[in-house]
């Protein structure tokens, strides 16, 4: 299994000059369709039996961009929505620059990406969706601006000449096991989808929730961000087809801003599911991207995929359903020595080419934090492991 655990800083990088962006809501409410969002929705997802978890029966993961924790704690807005839940005070990205932070949130690894280019990667790599799908789960994502269900090109620019929707902020259409599987595919979503699903009662259980490139951040700022979130999120909490019983929310960060500090980004667990004892509290335990993984595998009690989600140094469970359940956290805290992950391009992986080493086989003899065996996807040489990597291959040099 590639560690983490790594030496290393960059430079801060430069971003959109924001003064000329001012949020305009794309529609009276965010329960409702608009030709903003580009595509047209091709009907609300059927209704399916919800399985329950432990400590939740939905999981809504809610991304923004690039954005430091001092600078999201100072705003109101984030503030008004510390006060309705637990704010994680110890919630770290796993690396620099954006794509390689989505894709390890699903598929509990970053294959050494130390960049946002267009990447596929292989059928027989599992992600969430396989774990999900195993005990009938049902699951989405919902893309700001995409045109098409499971829309596979690197970008869209809308007739006003602006792009923005981008693929490497979506993290399981990268994944070739996801994107070139139609019914999977076609639960990769637009906003237009989303009103139709919320409308109905039909939002699946898992799903992960991506902005355009301003309402996330990227090409804004916080306050835009801000103003974007008392729109959409806020009153959405209020909606009980959204925020339905026991419903589970993270609304947080792919990185941080600011490349040579290590990457805290600021997070807030929100949803019926936070216990009113604990709604405007924090929690300094160490949590990362992968965190979501061993989160939903422990409340479900689903297998694992042998990847980072069983690297008990960076993939802690969220504490209050840790607690919950009986699970044994790592005991790291924001005040423990952490490892370094601010870090880019020097882990070697399949999509590092100055560190190439193949896909390996996953872990089999972890244990998650669901306590299920390692799921193995057909087509997985077993064979080619940690053990058996071959040294890692500068494929640049001339």
């Amino acid at each position: 299994m590639i560690t983490l655990l790594a030496l290393g800083a960059l430079s801060s990088v430069a971003f959109a000059d924001t003064s000329t962006f001012t949020f305009t809501a794309p529609a009276s409410s965010p329960t409702d369709t608009s030709p903003f969002y580009v595509g047209p929705s091709n009907g609300s997802l059927p209704h399916t039996k919800t399985v329950h978890g432990c400590v939740f029966d939905r999981f809504i993961q809610i991304w923004l961009e690039n954005t430091d924790f001092a600078s999201a704690s100072a705003s109101s807005v984030y503030q008004k929505l510390s006060a309705q839940g637990i704010t994680l005070t110890g919630y770290y990205a796993v690396t620099h620059p954006s794509e390689p932070n989505y894709i390890a949130a699903v598929g509990g690894d970053f294959w050494g990406l130390g960049s946002d280019d267009f990447e596929t990667i292989p059928t027989n790599i599992s992600t969430v969706v396989d774990l999900l799908e195993l005990e009938n789960i049902s699951w989405g994502e919902y893309m700001e601006n995409m045109p098409t269900d499971g829309y596979k090109g690197y970008n869209y620019t809308n007739s006003d000449g602006y792009t923005y929707y981008v693929r490497k902020h979506n993290p399981l259409i990268i994944y070739d096991a996801v994107s070139q599987n139609p019914a999977r595919a076609a639960r990769i979503r637009n906003f237009n989808d989303f009103a139709y699903d919320v409308g109905n009662n039909t939002l699946p259980q898992w799903f992960f929730v991506t902005p355009n490139m301003k309402d996330d951040g990227h090409d804004t700022d916080v306050d835009y961000q801000s103003q974007w979130l008392d729109y959409w999120l806020v009153p959405l909490l209020q909606n009980p087809h959204f925020n339905s019983e026991k419903t589970l929310i993270l609304l947080t960060f792919d990185e941080n801003e600011t490349y040579n500090i290590n990457n805290q980004v600021y997070s807030i667990l929100l949803g019926s599911a936070i216990p009113d004892h604990l709604k405007g509290t924090t929690d300094d335990t160490f949590y990362t991207h992968y965190s979501t993984i061993t989160t939903i595998q422990n409340n479900w009690k689903l297998r694992n995929l042998g990847r980072q989600d069983c690297n008990k140094t960076v993939s802690n469970v969220f504490k209050f359903v840790a607690e919950q359940t009986g699970y044994q956290n790592n005991g790291l805290t924001n005040t423990s020595t952490l490892p370094l992950l601010n870090i880019t391009g020097t882990i070697p992986g399949p999509l590092n080419p100055e560190y190439w080493v193949p896909y390996l086989a996953p872990n089999t003899s972890c244990v998650g934090a669901g306590k299920g065996p390692t799921y193995v996807p057909p087509g997985t040489n077993m064979l080619l492991n940690a053990n058996t990597a071959p040294a890692p291959v500068n494929l640049t040099a001339s």
